[in-house]
């Protein structure tokens, strides 16, 4: 039997509109979905690839116990459950829940349930040892959002369809289509704002796939908060700042001024590269265009001062005019009954949610209750109490990407209990105890419960499981419950939970809690039936049949929401708090390393997303090389060919890789894709052929280096405000490998 089933993507945040096609229970084709009503037909290579990833050979298809050999064997999940219960009973007993952690991966953030269930279950353990791939990615902008709005939740979206100028800083989404921003077809919106007669400015170290097909205006990696003050310097020193905003929505906007006053364009360019006429001008273009908007995303977010250059993205918007206006930076709402009501009560009873706790090891503070990843090694073999020894891995690779994933991968053999929950055995879990077979998307019911408030366009959509989940593959949140079953005894939290299904009895293995909490939220949220209280109003239940494709709630943003949605008790936001101060009194200590005179930038490739797609074969197509990308000047300057080996070093750590030289660098900048160094220690064979540079790798292609081995994970060198890992303008060396050491470098990675 052959059915076409409407459902969508959950590898990146556009959520793109997809139709499967499912043949006697079996996924045997993805194309995008021309009904839907945002995407419209479009979709990326990664989602149409999916199938691979779905179909895959090398899929975790049922539980797996490492051998003392290291090798696994299967067994049942009633076995490897129990035994993984006693064992956590055992740790929690000597050690209590600070000896417990978990990590998850991006790909939690796309699944509700998983979402869910796993804050719920650390939380009940009174584990502080939680961990997610938000400290190598996204932290800060939450951060930034609790210091400027109160609440870390609170975020803006560019109005791109209606701007006329919309400038991008560190954002790329021609290739990554947007981050913390749902808007499927981005490039066609950037587009249009061109059609309109309007611009779109790229600011970036390297001329990326969005920069070339706009204005693209070079800057020195890591220079963004230099720009962004310079920005702010002009707009209230030429009497550009729209005071009439800066009095409605802000306080301390003389205090912003005061800390913006050094930064003149003239002073700050040896940082940030930018010629001072150029960001004159554009301070002016700014304040004169009535529909502007600056977005700025994760090239920002990863340098020593992610959280101060978070923060002023925002603060240039509110300076400028643009925030909470149309065509500029706009806020999602849900819409809820008493939204701003509950906003002003929350901002008031609730503890802030930035730096509740601090990390045991380097003392950095957790982030949406979770604590900095580029420590949890040192979390694992610092001894004391709160030493971390059992962890659980979901949805992630941490070895391939915290900083000296080295480190991190040595440190797993000091556990006592290792568990993964994954769709392959990779570089991380190939050292667990156990691996649980994990659904992919197409296999379960979801709901982006995450990405509710960041659409440009109001919308909602939700899907059921389009296929069964293959083998023995179970959702998160469901191993999460039957642990959570299995460990009731110790903890009065889990005693609740376990008389709460004794209650419910025959009904409590039939519940569908993240269904219900989806339900939820439609029916309350903007467009839902209020319980029954609004004729023709959504539920989940009724989005599905009568909108499989999903719905429009609104054409667009509404402006005038701010008051709203700020949870600072006097609904302004605040331009100048304690924190930011001492951020900008940092920039001033920072001084170059004249050992290592180039800056490393990370970068994103179409058909990758972070390390868990290079199993698949349509991805791989087209002669794929991981390469360092050098400007031609610095590649002669340092007798460095194109394909030829190079060196990179850092104080920190050293790597060897082919070279790729282009103009589309700004001079002393290197760009190299993160996710990749598969090494043959997991059981995903593509990945691994190509990691290890084998012979029988497919069409003959390296499969790369872990460029994150070149970064350091002392917690004294992470970004103080959200601990976040420094990924972005790693000052680095570089070098032409002779014919020797290649030899000897290429023997050593066959070994």
């Amino acid at each position: 039997m052959r059915e076409e089933k409407p459902t969508y993507c959950r590898i990146c945040e556009p959520l793109c509109g997809m139709v499967a096609t499912v043949e006697d229970g079996r996924l045997v084709r993805l194309r995008p979905d021309r009904d839907h009503p945002l995407s419209r037909g479009f979709a990326c290579p990664k989602g149409i690839a999916f199938t691979e990833v779905q179909n895959d050979p090398d899929r975790v298809l049922h539980p797996q116990r490492r051998r003392p050999d290291g090798t696994f064997e299967r067994v049942g999940w009633d076995a490897a459950l129990d035994d993984i219960a006693a064992r956590l009973r055992r740790i929690h007993g000597e050690d209590g829940g600070d000896a417990i952690g978990w990590y998850f991966g991006n790909p939690s953030a796309f699944s509700a349930g998983h979402a869910l269930a796993v804050p719920a279950f650390m939380l009940a353990l009174g584990s502080p040892h939680v961990y997610s791939a938000g400290s190598q990615d996204v932290n800060n902008r939450f951060v930034a959002s609790e210091l400027l709005y109160g609440s870390p939740l609170v975020v803006p979206v560019p109005d791109v369809e209606r701007a006329e100028l919309v400038v991008l800083v560190g954002a790329n989404p021609v290739v990554s289509h947007g981050s913390v921003l749902s808007a499927p077809r981005l490039k066609e919106q950037l587009h249009g704002v061109v059609d309109r007669g309007g611009r779109v400015l790229v600011l970036d170290p390297r001329r990326t796939e969005t920069a070339q097909a706009f204005e693209w205006l070079p800057v020195t990696p890591d220079g963004d908060a230099h720009l962004l003050l310079s920005l702010l310097h002009v707009l209230f020193e030429e009497g550009l700042a729209d005071t009439a905003a800066i009095a409605r929505q802000a306080r301390d906007g003389e205090a912003l001024r005061d800390l913006a006053r050094p930064f003149a364009p003239e002073a700050t360019v040896e940082h940030h590269g930018v010629p001072a006429g150029e960001v004159r001008a554009l301070a002016r273009a700014l304040a004169t265009t009535e529909r502007a908007a600056v977005y700025g995303r994760t090239g920002t977010c990863l340098g020593r001062s992610g959280t101060l250059t978070t923060f002023l993205l925002d603060a240039v918007n509110l300076v400028a005019g643009c925030l909470d206006r149309e065509g500029g930076a706009m806020f999602g709402t849900l819409g809820v009954p008493g939204e701003r009501a509950l906003g002003r009560l929350a901002g008031r009873v609730l503890p802030v949610m930035h730096d509740r706790r601090r990390s045991r090891v380097g003392n950095l503070p957790q982030v949406l209750g979770t604590s900095p990843a580029s420590v949890m090694a040192k979390e694992i073999t610092t001894p004391g109490p709160g030493r971390l020894r059992a962890l659980f891995v979901s949805a992630g690779n941490p070895v391939l990407s915290v900083p000296d994933g080295d480190e991190l991968e040595a440190a797993l053999g000091a556990l006592d209990l290792l568990v993964s929950i994954d769709l392959y055995v990779n570089e991380t879990n190939a050292h667990a105890d156990y691996v649980l077979p994990a659904t992919t998307m197409y296999e379960r019911d979801d709901f982006p419960l995450a990405f509710q408030t960041f659409h440009t366009t109001p919308f909602r959509q939700a899907t059921t499981a389009v296929v069964p989940p293959a083998g023995e593959a179970r959702e998160e949140w469901r191993v999460v419950g039957e642990l959570a079953a299995r460990l009731w005894r110790e903890r009065p939290a889990f005693a609740a939970l376990a008389a709460g299904r004794r209650a419910l009895g025959p009904l409590a293995g039939r519940m569908h809690l993240p269904n219900l909490v989806a339900d939820g939220l439609v029916r309350l949220a903007e467009g839902g039936d209020r319980f029954g209280l609004r004729r023709g109003g959504l539920s989940r239940r009724r989005l599905l049949r009568e909108h499989p494709h999903g719905t429009v709630l609104a054409d667009r943003l509404r402006a005038g929401v701010l008051r709203a949605v700020v949870w600072h008790r006097d609904r302004r936001v605040h331009l100048a708090p304690p924190a930011i101060r001492a951020e900008v009194a940092r920039l001033a200590t920072r001084r170059p390393d004249p050992d290592h005179p180039l800056l490393l930038i990370g970068m994103r490739e179409l058909r990758s997303e972070n390390s868990w797609l290079h199993n698949s074969p349509l991805l791989l197509r087209g002669g794929r090389r991981h390469a360092a990308r050098l400007h031609p000047d610095d590649a002669a300057e340092r007798g460095i060919e194109d394909g030829a080996p190079v060196r990179l070093s850092t104080r920190h750590g050293a790597i060897e890789l082919p070279a790729l030289l282009t103009d589309g660098l700004a001079r002393g900048v290197v760009a190299v894709p993160h996710g990749w160094g598969h090494k043959g220690t997991g059981r995903w064979r593509r990945a691994n052929a190509a990691g290890a540079g084998r012979e029988d790798a497919p069409e003959g292609r390296p499969g790369g280096v872990n460029v994150n081995l070149l970064m350091s994970s002392d917690p004294a060198d992470l970004e103080p405000l959200a601990g976040m890992a420094h990924l972005n303008g790693v000052p680095v060396q570089a070098a032409a490998v002779v014919a020797g050491d290649a030899a000897a470098s290429a023997a050593a990675s066959v070994a």
